[in-house]
């Protein structure tokens, strides 16, 4: 029998996705599942965009442009100078998704056994995608205690080798919801001039910015024009996920001709998904607003019934819809499965992300999980209900953990 290759058996698997077997036969159970574990909103997507769809008369679903269409380009050229980034649609790649655009990026930039520094907890798929091109993250831990704040310039140092060719962050941060300050964008600045290093920055989130603080782009930290690499998607900014539009973006005119040859080979991007997604200036600037207080609302809920349950703690996130509690388990995996397939509260259960799989060192976030906000708010008070409860039962239940003992 041949075997699969080393690559694919390193490949992690999901941990949004891996409990999804458990889920599914819960739910021939009769369980009602609250969904967590996964950023798919639930807010309306905007009908502007769907009606281009619907208007659209093609006899003929043509391929595109490798970059995508030029009409859209030119589009987003006007969206990114109404936030104060100045780009023209040469420097624009449309990907699908912007899962797409980071494995464009990193494989542009990045050779085999070439080292990436990811602040950690991180978005799970930066594993898989450093994992299918052969390139080593180097982690650099954040901690719960305050914030998951970037964490000290000086021990990102410590990691830089002569294989090191990049920092990645995302801002405002998945898994975490920290949103990174100027100050704090100013000193990786810096540093990846220091070391003439590429700066991959995931800005997927940067509509969702929450207490009048304001996102600060990486195109605008001043001497980065080709150090820069940015990744973008609609998924989340205009809840279409399933669209999978995303783009690459860049001032590095090496870096885009590079990523070009990647685009060519997968042909182009879709092209019903990018009439939809082009339709996006007909949206308001109002539903921003709406749609940004609606997650502030259902971040205060969710973050203080956690902090209301005896032995959890999680901080309040500064952007995006996701936070990360530690919660009086001893393994998160465990405890994530139980839900599925141990537990009910009232024939309902919840079902959340451990925690473990957003990191790239091996045996840190056992204790911790990934929420998603992305519910109604009713239907989050029902999910605290369940976790709530839960924890008052699971058989792995731990001492609640000071604050001392994790910083030892």
């Amino acid at each position: 029998m041949p075997h699969i290759s080393q690559r694919g058996a390193d490949m992690p698997a999901s941990p949004i996705r891996k409990l999804v077997p458990f889920a599914e036969k819960a739910k021939l159970r009769g369980v009602k599942i609250y969904h967590l574990n996964i950023g798919q909103p639930d807010i309306v997507t905007p009908p502007q965009m769907l009606d281009a769809v619907k208007r659209t008369d093609l006899k003929v679903i043509e391929y595109s442009h490798s970059a995508g269409f030029e009409s859209y380009r030119r589009k987003l050229v006007t969206y990114y100078e109404s936030r104060g980034i100045h780009i023209n649609h040469h420097q624009i790649m449309i990907t699908t998704g912007g899962s797409e655009a980071i494995l464009f990026g990193m494989m542009s930039c990045l050779d085999a056994g070439d080292e990436v520094i990811i602040p950690e907890p991180l978005y799970a798929n930066y594993n898989g995608f450093s994992t299918a091109g052969n390139i080593v993250i180097k982690p650099i831990t954040s901690h719960i205690e305050n914030g998951f704040a970037l964490p000290p310039i000086a021990e990102f140092e410590k990691l830089i080798t002569p294989k090191t060719k990049a920092i990645l962050i995302c801002n405002p941060n998945n898994p975490t919801g920290y949103l990174y300050s100027k100050e704090e964008l100013m000193q990786l600045r810096d540093l990846i001039l220091k070391y003439d290093l590429f700066l991959f920055a995931d800005e997927v989130y940067r509509e969702f910015v929450y207490d009048g603080k304001e996102h600060f782009s990486v195109m605008n930290l001043d001497g980065l024009d080709e150090h820069v690499v940015l990744m973008d998607s609609i998924s989340k900014r205009y809840s279409a996920c399933g669209a999978r539009i995303g783009a690459l973006i860049s001032r590095n005119n090496k870096v885009m001709e590079t990523a070009m040859k990647f685009a060519q080979a997968r042909l182009s991007p879709p092209t019903l998904e990018q009439i939809l997604a082009e339709a996006f200036l007909d949206v308001p600037e109002t539903y921003f607003q709406e749609v940004g207080k609606e997650y502030v609302e259902r971040r205060d809920l969710c973050v203080a019934r956690l902090n209301a349950m005896d032995g959890v703690m999680c901080p309040t996130p500064g952007g995006a819809f996701y936070a990360i509690a530690r919660l009086p388990i001893d393994d998160a995996d465990v405890f994530c499965q139980w839900l599925l397939e141990s537990f009910n509260h009232n024939n309902e259960t919840v079902m959340l992300a451990p925690a473990t799989g957003f990191y790239s060192t091996p045996g840190l976030g056992k204790n911790e999980v990934r929420i998603a906000y992305v519910l109604n708010k009713q239907d989050i008070n029902k999910a605290m209900d369940c976790l709530d409860a839960a924890l008052k039962v699971y058989p792995g239940r731990t001492a609640i953990i000071q604050n001392a003992e994790v910083n030892a």
